[in-house]
């Protein structure tokens, strides 16, 4: 089986079965394809119902979008929908199209966790983790030759093949794919080893900061670098695309922060907020640089002023 990186349009992109999540809401891609199928069939939905919960829905796509049909998996909502979410999502996905569609051949998905905050190379990882993890084990159809991650923003695209390259550079023919070899060696690297299975053991840093586009260099090349190459995960969070208690998730995500960041350029209220919400808590190692160019200094000299202890709580020095 192949992996690879897709610049495209998800709807317009040629595949046997386009892999989507639902949770228990319709957000990005999914709601696009959900309209376009709806609108033009008569509301096939009624029909066929979004799944709950571990459960799927496969669809005809009728020839509205350029897969031929449309798995929906049903998924957590989105503030419980982690990156060992994602892993068992991407498993489970495969699993389900052996059942539903054994002759599928090539498989489009796209990438889960970013679009609303979560590490973008931590969600990489974990899916790529969970699509091995289902090939090694022959949970998936078994004439399956290729897995695309369909990605429309050139910029995370290019990002994504460097991890990838990074992560498999002989690809996934130099997994082990016997059952003895997966027992002593299923996944070859650290980095799919822990990605999604513990992740939740990771320290992370929260940055505050608007999610828009016109702040995407700053954060992906200024910001999450310098967070990455010190260890951490680095997340942040896009109020809009939350249904429910956002503050309730968002708290937490700050709460259990190693270090919060915050870009206070743009004068953004959330971004204010979000930093009142770190201010709650005595002795919170935080830092507000206002702009790129001074991030890598300040993160560095944060870091090594503030102590974090085994119980997760932290304490400035």
């Amino acid at each position: 089986m192949e992996v690879s990186i897709v610049q495209a349009d998800a709807l317009a992109f040629g595949a046997d079965v386009l892999i989507l999540k639902y949770a228990q809401a319709l957000y990005g891609v999914d709601a696009h394809v959900v309209r376009r199928l709806d609108g033009n069939t008569g509301g096939v939905f009624a029909a066929v119902p979004l799944p709950p919960v571990g459960s799927v829905s496969l669809v005809d796509a009728r020839g509205l979008l350029g897969a031929r049909d449309v798995l929906f998996v049903g998924v957590e909502p989105l503030g419980q929908f982690g990156y060992a979410e994602i892993r068992e999502f991407a498993r489970h996905a495969l699993k389900a199209l052996a059942e539903k569609v054994p002759d599928a051949a090539h498989v489009a998905m796209t990438l889960h966790g970013v679009g609303f905050g979560l590490d973008e190379t931590e969600a990489f990882r974990a899916q790529l983790a969970g699509l091995i993890e289902a090939w090694q084990s022959g949970e998936c159809p078994p004439g399956l030759g290729h897995v695309s991650i369909v990605e429309h923003d050139e910029r995370r695209g290019e990002r994504l093949r460097n991890q990838l390259d990074e992560i498999l550079p002989k690809g996934l023919e130099a997994l082990p794919t016997s059952a003895k070899a997966r027992s002593t060696a299923a996944l070859q690297t650290d980095a799919l080893r822990t990605a999604g299975a513990g992740s939740s053991g990771k320290a992370h840093v929260f940055v505050a900061m608007p999610f828009a586009k016109e702040f995407d260099d700053r954060f992906h090349y200024g910001i999450h670098k310098a967070i990455q190459a010190a260890g951490y995960l680095c997340e942040r969070a896009d109020m809009s695309s939350f249904t429910g208690d956002i503050l309730a998730w968002v708290k937490e995500r700050i709460d259990s922060s190693a270090l919060v960041v915050a870009d206070l350029s743009g004068g953004n209220p959330n971004v204010y907020l979000e930093v009142a919400m770190r201010g709650a808590g005595a002795c919170r190692p935080s830092s507000w640089p206002a702009s790129r160019r001074t991030f890598s200094s300040t993160f560095a000299a944060s870091v090594a002023s503030s102590t974090t202890t085994a119980s997760g709580s932290s304490k400035s020095t």
